[in-house]
């Protein structure tokens, strides 16, 4: 029994399991922030421009309208995750990476060049 519980240990806090719960739970509360600006941003400006948001198409007994429905709001946030976090995102990592490329490289620590200077002495003789 001690034994499984070491190995529920080290399952747990392995780095993978813990990234991806936290992953998780960012995950979920930034969904919460997409849904509520798309339902308060995004909807009433396309009832709006459009009408009523809604689709109704009932074929028998069933209703596709709820499909295309919830087609559409998958893509109407996944443009507003796309345009409005990840391209910035992407831009701000990539001005970051130019910035970091275009500082000067660190001093050498004195241990190091001493091991430098003693082998290029070496290398001489």
């Amino acid at each position: 029994m001690k034994s499984l519980i070491e190995e529920f240990k080290k399952f747990i806090l392995k780095g993978n399991v813990v990234d991806l719960a936290v992953g998780v739970m960012i995950g979920a509360a930034f969904g919460g922030i997409v849904k509520a600006f798309t339902d308060g941003i995004v909807t009433p400006l396309l009832g709006a421009l459009g009408g009523k948001p809604e689709v109704s198409l009932h074929l028998w007994h069933f209703d596709i309208g709820l499909v295309i429905n919830a087609v559409l709001n998958f893509l109407i946030m996944a443009s507003i995750i796309f345009f409005l976090i990840l391209k910035p995102v992407a831009a701000l990592l990539a001005m970051a990476k130019k910035k970091e490329a275009a500082a000067p490289p660190p001093p050498v620590p004195a241990d190091v060049q001493l091991l430098t200077e003693i082998r290029d002495l070496l290398k001489q003789k």
